[in-house]
Order: structure tokens, then C-alpha cells, then sequence
């Protein structure tokens, strides 16, 4: 009887807030009013970012050595969703559940600082382990905290990091290694970050303004989302049940931060989620844009939609609303997917932009504001293209 990878718990934090129904709150109703200007990041220029303003986790004593902001925040978002995680463990066993997160910052700000105070005084805090900022980090902590033993390791692949953990967990469950897997994604905001995309001149003086002719660049935010995915057979899903219906992959390997323009990674990505989701193109009923607010992104992801959709599929980017969250934003995003398909009211997230399309762009359905679907939604997709050519596309499916 064939398997099913199915989403049996959320939770999410970042600008929008922390939780579900808060996130999905200020989703729905386009609240960009935590989307921020700050100067603490890039010298002598004010940028906006998408900070979490929440309060965080002290640092549990066995964890001192690994801890960072960043490891604050996997814990804030594991606390959402440990109850159930915990439930889990002992159902399956701890050697039966896998941890597989994405991340591209973890500790970074961490050896900021400790390099400054080198700098200064001439060595290292003491209290200082470079195992703050080790990208398997993020699962090794989410791990011990749990008393999970199953596969635990992090993807890194830039902005496709966390996109990518959802073929994991669904490979980790059909293939019987795992009987549930938690995953998801969490980046921090970093001085590094910050100032690497400012010196590429891909970071906008505005907040991002994504498929706009007027859009100047990215808009940088932090947070991330964590899953719990179990194994479901056929007989025990539901026409409420929400399940990883299928992972495309690919690799332009056509420049080191620039799309192809051609598109034909994002589409070999997207066709082949269409391809395991076993969907027709037209099933789709909402697609989260990757929509960075870059010239060349978005001119390259407008040509993948439409060579694949109508131009009647409804689409949007999230990322004016809480800022590319970087090897997070793929968690993020299939969060926002996930809550548009349990949404009683069928609405959609809305695309936040000046409203100046760019007429050079094939057109896209971008969501309006309050805008909402006649029919229940049953199939939504997430896009997260990354530097180096990193595509993957995420199709969540609702019901049987």
C-alpha cells in the first residue's frame, strides 16, 4: 500500500509574527507594517528588513556551545510544534524520526561578533565555538532537543535550502527509513548577509517592489518555519489531510548569482513537481512566487509560470510581507501555501507591489488584495530558486 509524506503540524515565525493564526492573520490581510528600516547593518545606509520581533529562548545549558540567534529561533518555532513532535517519538520510536532543516546564515552574527573582539583585544572569547556557526548545527540542536536518533543533517543550497528538506522528508518516509521526519528552514539577519547582497547592489532602497517595472532589488528578512511529516497510508488520508505531493529539482549552473534567462532550470524544476505530484498544470490553484524584487530573477521566473500556466493561475510573492528570508524562505513559503489551502474563507496572500507592472514581463495573475478562490483550493506550489542555478518547487496537496 503506498505511502504518503502528510503535514501533520506547523509552526512559523517571522516578520509577520509567530504562530499560525497570527502569521496567517497578518498573511492574508497584506499587514507589511513590521517590514522595517534599520541602520544597524549596512554602514552609512538605512536598509528595510524583516525582523522578528518576538521574544526569544534563553539558551538551555546543554546547548551553550551551539547557541545563536539563530539557534533561538529553531527553538521558539520547535516549541510550536513539540507537543506533537513528542507524541511522535514515542508512537514511532526516536531511531524512527529524522531531522532535516535549511539554513545558509546559522551562527554567522555569532563570529561577527567574536571576530570584532578579536580584532579588539586580540583573541577569541573564551566562551566562543565555531560550532555556532556550523550549518549542521541547525538540526544537530533541533535534535537533542527532541531525543531524536533517526537521519538528522542540513541542507545548505542558498534560498532553495529549506524548499529542498521536503524531498528529503518524503524520501527519508517512502523509502521506510523514517516513519516521520521534522523539517523545515531558519535563517538569521546578519551583518555579513546584509552587506554581500548590498555590494552586489541587489538590496532595494525601498521595501521590495517584486514584477514591478520600478522594483530596485531584495528586501532582506530572517525567521523560518518548522514541520512535523508523518507516514499516512492511502486509507487513513482525509479530505482535510495536507501532503507533500511532489518535489521537482534542478541545477542551471549558468552563473554564480544570476538566473538563466531562459528559464529552463525553474521549469525542469516545476514540470517535474507536476510530474510526482501526478497534476495537471491547470490543478494548480495557487503558486507562491519565488519573486525576489531583482531584475533578472523575476524577469526569469515570469517566463518559467507562463510557459508552464495560464495566465489566468493565481500567483504572488510573500516576500514584501516578511522579506527573503534566504535558506529559510522555502520553509516559510510552503507555510503560507499550507495555510492557503485550510483557509475557511479560501482566501489567498496577497502580492504586495506598487501596482506598475512591467511591460516587458509575460503577464502573470498576480493576487489582489482580499482576494479569494470559488472553490475550495486543492493544490498549491511553492518555487525557491537560489544562487549557483538552485531550483526546487514544492507541490502541497489537500485531501485524497
Amino acid at each position: 500500500m503506498k505511502s504518503h509524506a502528510v503535514i501533520s503540524a506547523v509552526g512559523v515565525l517571522n516578520a509577520l509574527g509567530e504562530g499560525i493564526e497570527c502569521v496567517s492573520a497578518r498573511l492574508f490581510s497584506g499587514d507589511q507594517s513590521r517590514i522595517t528600516r534599520s541602520d544597524a547593518f549596512v554602514p552609512g545606509k538605512s536598509v528595510y528588513v524583516g525582523r522578528v520581533r518576538e521574544s526569544l529562548p534563553e539558551c538551555p545549558a546543554a546547548l551553550a556551545r551551539l547557541w545563536s540567534r539563530n539557534a533561538a529561533l529553531s527553538l521558539a518555532i520547535l516549541q510550536q510544534v513539540e507537543r506533537s513532535v513528542r507524541e511522535a517519538i514515542l508512537r514511532y520510536g526516536a531511531d524512527r524520526v529524522g531531522v532535516v532543516m535549511g539554513s545558509s546564515t546559522s551562527g554567522i552574527e555569532e563570529g561577527e561578533v567574536a571576530l570584532r573582539i578579536r580584532a579588539s583585544q586580540g583573541a577569541l572569547p573564551a566562551e566562543y565555538s565555531y560550532l555556532r556557526q556550523v550549518m549542521g548545527t541547525v538540526s544537530d540542536i533541533i535534535a537533542l532537543s527532541l531525543g531524536a536518533t533517526g537521519p538528522s543533517y542540513t541542507i545548505s543550497t542558498a534560498c532553495s535550502s529549506s524548499a529542498k528538506v521536503f524531498r528529503a522528508a518524503r524520501g527519508l518516509i517512502q523509502s521506510g527509513v523514517c516513519d516521520c521526519v521534522v523539517v523545515g528552514g531558519v535563517d538569521s539577519l546578519c551583518k555579513l548577509t546584509l552587506n554581500g547582497f548590498s555590494a552586489l547592489e541587489l538590496v532595494s532602497d525601498e521595501i521590495t517592489n517584486p514584477f514591478s517595472k520600478n522594483r530596485k532589488g531584495i528586501t532582506i528578512g530572517e525567521g523560518g518555519a518548522i514541520f512535523l511529516v508523518e507516514r499516512c497510508r492511502d486509507k487513513d488520508l482525509t479530505d482535510e489531510t495536507i501532503s507533500i505531493a511532489g518535489v521537482g529539482e534542478s541545477s542551471d549552473a549558468y552563473h554564480i548569482s544570476s538566473p538563466d534567462p531562459s528559464a529552463g532550470g525553474a521549469i525542469a524544476a516545476i514540470r517535474a513537481a507536476l510530474r510526482q505530484a501526478d497534476a495537471r498544470p491547470e490543478e494548480i490553484d495557487y503558486v507562491n512566487l519565488h519573486g525576489t524584487g531583482t531584475v533578472h530573477n523575476d524577469a526569469m521566473e515570469a517566463r518559467a509560470i507562463r510557459e508552464v500556466f495560464s495566465a489566468s493561475t493565481p500567483c504572488s510573492s510573500t516576500k514584501p510581507l516578511v522579506g527573503h528570508t534566504l535558506g529559510a524562505s522555502g520553509a516559510n513559503e510552503v507555510a503560507f501555501c499550507w495555510m492557503a489551502l485550510r483557509d475557511p474563507a479560501r482566501r489567498l496572500p496577497p502580492h504586495l507591489f506598487d501596482g506598475e507592472r512591467d511591460p516587458e514581463l509575460p503577464s502573470l495573475h498576480l493576487v489582489n488584495e482580499g482576494e479569494t478562490l470559488r472553490h475550495q483550493p486543492r493544490y498549491a506550489l511553492s518555487n525557491s530558486f537560489g544562487f549557483g542555478g538552485s531550483n526546487c518547487a514544492v507541490i502541497l496537496k489537500r485531501g485524497r
